[in-house]
């Protein structure tokens, strides 16, 4: 049903913009035929019901705050402007840019006042054509409670919550949320399915309870009642759970990082043309740097290191030499001005050279880098990539920091640069690493650019 609503209000939004756009008496005119009409259309609402899947919109409308369903909202519209945009530059389609914004504004408003007030449609749909969807919750416990009243909210919605089921069979006889909802013993869940019709059983019990109820989820298999296991065991694991497969033998995953291809696919794409394209423009004033790096001190243009990438592999890294040529053997003397515990650093490094000094000061040491970039080695965003040495001596914690591609620039390069502290520069990448998306790289990029010309932060 919603994604047949989102096909419907979306053509509705179309007609709304095109119409909209085609009455303004501007110094473009603005018109359509119905074979370009057609096309557009037909493309736009392929996009955003794919879009809608693939971010798993129609998945959370019927229980999602108000506040993710503005932001799911948000984001489908965005990208399904996005795509047309992209669509009509293939085609040369040459439409109007009003028309286009437009287009995903009215459609945004349409989609958000349609998802706030879904719960009273589909309650006005159960009643009107089909029965209240039945559920029980197996256990007793703050978690079984919790689930027990998210679904008693969902009364809206059709859904009604018809009891508990004790694993152990002992606990109280009642709970009470919103109404006072009987216990039963687990052992007596046979009898019950032949009496009440249940639809679907949560079960929110421990790990240690799962094993013994085999017959239980084998019965509830018999009978065809539909069952979920509520999988937060471990409370503390703020990994994201999925279900997977290899072959026949189904696996619970737990991710501590991003990994939604697709997403990911679109930042690989983004890092390989802006760092090609980069390169190409770069490539005069990095050959006139490397010129300059020679004739003012002796040694190559190009420094290398052994840096760690993605889940810990060891890569070259290059970046144009700022110190002398024996840095790294001048490092064991200089250990006692080092002000970090872990990462190596020291103000006003003795052994940086005159252009060194400004090359740092204005990160143009780290343009090299992009061919990390377009080798897959690094991301134009991502946590810095750090020498084996360092990683060695990293806490638990700080090492989730590896699960990400490492970048130019990251949270740490917006938030004060070599200003930061090392435990505040590890929280900065934990807290990029969870709460990563294609619209915060593009973000700390944007923040990005007026730091490095300034030389803010730099030392």
């Amino acid at each position: 049903m919603y994604g047949l609503s989102d096909l419907i209000l979306a053509a509705l939004a179309f007609e709304i913009a095109y119409h909209a756009r085609a009455i303004q008496h501007w110094h473009f005119l603005f018109y359509l035929t119905a074979e370009q009409q057609v096309l557009v259309l037909g493309f736009s609402l392929f996009a955003w019901v794919m879009i809608g899947l693939w971010l798993g919109v129609y998945d959370k409308l019927d229980s999602a705050h108000p506040g993710a369903i503005l932001r799911d909202s948000v984001r489908q519209c965005a990208y399904g402007g996005l795509c047309l945009l992209v669509f009509e530059y293939a085609l040369r389609m040459d439409l109007s840019r009003f028309f286009l914004a437009l287009y995903s504004s009215v459609a945004w408003v349409l989609f958000l006042v349609f998802r706030l007030t879904a719960g009273r449609v589909v309650g006005a749909i159960r009643r009107e054509f089909a029965a209240p969807h039945y559920c029980m919750v197996v256990g007793t416990g703050e978690r079984a409670i919790r689930l027990a009243g998210i679904v008693e909210e969902s009364a809206k919605y059709g859904v009604r919550l018809r009891g508990f089921f004790s694993e152990s069979g002992g606990g109280p006889l009642e709970i009470t949320l919103g109404a006072v909802h009987k216990v039963y013993p687990i052992a007596e869940l046979p009898s019950f399915l032949r009496q009440h019709v249940v639809d679907e059983i949560i079960f929110a019990v421990g790990s240690e309870s799962l094993a013994e109820l085999e017959e239980v989820f084998l019965l509830c298999d018999q009978e065809g009642v539909r069952t979920r296991v509520a999988v937060d065991f471990f409370p503390h694991v703020n990994s994201t759970v999925s279900l997977d497969r290899l072959e026949s033998t189904p696996l619970l995953t737990f991710t501590a990082a991003p990994d939604d291809e697709i997403r990911l696919l679109l930042k690989r794409v983004t890092d390989v043309a802006i760092a090609a394209a980069s390169l190409l423009v770069l490539a005069p004033f990095m050959a006139a740097f490397a010129a300059l790096i020679r004739l003012t001190s002796p040694g190559p243009a190009i420094f290398t290191q052994v840096r760690c990438g993605l889940n810990g592999r060891q890569f070259r890294f290059y970046k144009f030499r700022s110190m002398c040529e024996n840095a790294e053997q001048l490092k064991p003397s200089l250990a006692h001005l080092n002000t970090r515990q872990t990462a190596f650093k020291i103000p006003d490094d003795p052994r940086l050279t005159f252009v060194g000094r400004y090359l740092r000061k204005f990160s143009i040491d780290e343009w090299p880098q992009l061919w990390n970039v377009l080798r897959g080695d690094m991301s134009l965003v991502g946590p810095r990539p750090a020498v084996p040495s360092e990683v060695e001596t990293y806490q638990r914690w700080q090492r989730r920091r590896l699960r990400m591609r490492p970048g130019l620039t990251c949270l740490w390069a917006v938030s004060g640069r070599d200003n930061v502290d090392f435990d505040r520069w590890m929280k900065l990448d934990m807290q990029y690493i969870d709460n990563w998306s294609l619209a915060l790289d593009w973000k700390i990029l944007l923040q990005t650019i007026p730091r490095v010309l300034t030389g803010h932060g730099a030392n």
